[in-house]
């Protein structure tokens, strides 16, 4: 999935596709297209499930964790959990159990249909929430279908080594950092020094259960029976669907709309509120390049949008758990040459996000290089103080208002960009070639300064309304002046430039309060290249 990640529905998918590797016997392509993937997750860690029913990218025991599985960043030593008909000549589509999170692959053979039901279940009051458990349920609909699971299992981004045991309940993974119980009543076998693979024939209405947990030093694989492995299903189900019944929207678009919330909920870190840009790293903006970023992180630029999408659907919980994590960054913000606030931050809150290039896995398709960490977020991206602001605007629009001591430390931060907004920074393209003066930067500035006042004027909070408004009027003088270009009829990416780079992007953060033009105005008409 890639940073702006696109809703996963029924996809097909044929076994004869692309290049392929044999494991266990069974062909399976080197590396899926990216868009034929599923998300399954607890609220603290997601695994992506292929439409040929392997998982090629899981961290344990959060999104930021080292990997368990990334075949998808290396085919022959990322690891990867496969379940896939023992065989050739199938197909498969893949879909979502509607209103829920639960992930089925679909597998069809002259002989028989068969699919893979998989799923995280979210942690219960007074339940183990370090298992993080992950269970995949094969179910034969007709006929009989013969499958072969792998477990393969690379540690630490495939540097770390790990031993595997056998024990009465199915194996045991081993790592110096981590720990994993593969529980089953399938026969396995141990290959190639560290891995397990079952064989496994369904008829239809027979099930095969493969149980990934999280284990903790002395832990053995417990015995998953198929009426446990149902109440899981159960109760995954309805708090899915529990949660999905507090959407306020009705429309035409719903299942697509529903869709995307069920996504951006599993992006959400449920112990502190964060959302995640995306749950993986190193997947390339285009194939063979280089920018290959990791994106496990907490975006300020992003979370606003994601927080705006989920207060207008109704879901203010999660808004508010948000914006009590964001409240916690301005409170505690440093003083750095790049200013109070990161464009990032980890889930947990944590600044320091070093950045490492693991030049023994090769790419996803052979993009290297493979980066964990991001050290743009030290970047000076001045838009971000506009989407913190946006961010306020919003919760105190939607029923969720700061208060006076979360009010003070925001201002704080404003009063800096007052100071500083007027200086080339990196931009919301984090760009690494140096710093300009982007015309972006200059019109979210504009949206800080502007809702600060907003919410002043509407909460009766403490403000220099007079200082205030004087900033905001310069800086949108100065982007009428220097940021639009009279022959191309748009607003430039950067000022000073010669039309040749590509004109600024649009603002949904900026569009409820454009600088007040007059109506009609072809400076906030869209240009025909733009």
């Amino acid at each position: 999935m890639s940073r702006r990640g696109r809703s996963l529905t029924a996809r097909d998918v044929r076994a004869d596709r692309v290049e392929r590797v044999v494991a266990g016997g069974v062909p399976r392509a080197r590396y899926l297209p990216i868009a034929e993937h599923g998300l399954i997750g607890d609220l603290h860690t997601v695994a992506l499930v292929g439409t040929d029913g392997t998982i090629d990218w899981y961290c344990c025991p959060r999104f930021d964790s080292p990997s368990v599985f990334a075949a998808i960043l290396d085919a022959d030593h990322g690891g990867l959990f496969g379940i896939s008909p023992d065989g050739d000549g199938w197909s498969s589509k893949q879909l979502y159990l509607p209103d829920t999170n639960i992930l089925i692959t679909r597998f069809l053979m002259p002989d028989g249909v068969a699919e893979v039901q998989d799923f995280m279940p979210p942690p219960r009051t007074g339940q183990a929430a370090h298992r993080h458990r992950m269970i995949r349920r094969v179910l034969a609909v007709r006929g009989q279908m013969r499958f072969v699971v792998d477990v393969a299992p690379r540690f630490d981004y495939a540097r770390a080594r790990h031993e595997v045991a056998l024990t009465p309940h199915g194996a045991l993974f081993r790592s110096p950092e981590l720990g994993l119980s593969l529980s089953t009543r399938c026969p396995l076998e141990v290959v190639d020094g560290g891995d397990v693979r079952a064989r496994i024939a369904v008829r239809a209405g027979e099930t095969a259960t493969f149980v990934l947990d999280r284990v903790e030093p002395g832990e053995l694989p417990v015995p998953c029976s198929d009426a446990d492995v149902a109440a899981e299903f159960d109760a995954t189900v309805a708090f899915w669907r529990r949660w999905l019944r507090r959407s306020g929207y009705s429309g035409r678009w719903r299942e697509m709309v529903h869709r995307s919330a069920l996504t951006l909920k599993l992006l959400t870190y449920a112990p502190t509120g964060a959302v995640v840009a995306a749950p993986t790293t190193s997947l390339p903006e285009e194939l063979g390049g280089a920018r290959n970023w990791d994106y496990r992180y907490t975006w300020m630029r992003d979370a606003a949008f994601t927080l705006y999408a989920l207060l207008r659907l109704g879901f203010t919980e999660e808004a508010g758990a948000f914006m009590g994590w964001l409240e916690g960054r301005f409170r505690h913000a440093a003083d750095r040459e790049s200013g109070p606030l990161q464009i990032m931050y980890g889930i947990d809150g944590r600044e320091d996000l070093p950045e490492e290039e693991l030049s023994h896995l090769e790419g996803y398709m052979g993009s290297a290089p493979v980066r964990i960490g991001n050290r743009a977020a030290t970047q000076l991206q001045l838009d971000i103080y506009g989407e913190l602001m946006d961010s306020v605007y919003l919760c105190n629009k939607y029923g969720l208002p700061i208060y006076h001591d979360g009010w003070m430390e925001l201002t704080r931060n404003l009063e800096w960009l007052m100071d500083h907004w007027d200086q080339p920074d990196e931009g919301i393209w984090e760009t690494r070639g140096g710093r300009r003066d982007y015309t972006h930067s200059r019109l979210m500035s504009w949206v800080a300064v502007e809702r600060a006042i907003r919410v002043a004027r509407q909460r009766g909070l403490p403000a220099d309304i007079l200082r205030w408004s004087a900033v905001r009027d310069r800086i949108y003088n100065q982007i009428m002046e220097r940021g639009w270009h009279p022959a191309r009829r748009a607003f430039v990416q950067h000022y000073d430039s010669d039309g040749s780079t590509p004109p600024c992007c649009s603002c949904p953060c900026a569009s409820s309060s454009r600088p007040p033009t007059r109506a009609g105005s072809p400076r906030w008409t869209p240009s025909p290249r733009s």
